[in-house]
């Protein structure tokens, strides 16, 4: 079980880094009024709006929650 845990983790560490940082680039291109290269998004549609920061949050909340898992596993 605790191999599972572990690997948990490791995929929601790095589901939330890959999130965080298309959110980024999301961030960046609608600051810069350009269309987003990685998801296509208009250089007008709001980043908090989008699936890519509702994706991120659920990935951190879900990480977070792996965490204190594996905390009280210990």
């Amino acid at each position: 079980m605790n191999k599972i845990i572990t690997a948990q983790f490791w995929v929601l560490l790095a589901g939330a880094l890959f999130a965080w940082v298309n959110f980024v680039r999301e961030m960046v291109a609608w600051m810069q009024n350009r269309t987003c290269p990685v998801c296509a998004i208009g250089a007008n549609t709001n980043p908090f709006l989008t699936p890519c920061f509702y994706g991120a949050v659920f990935f951190t909340a879900a990480f977070i929650l792996s965490i204190l898992l594996m905390m009280k596993k210990k």
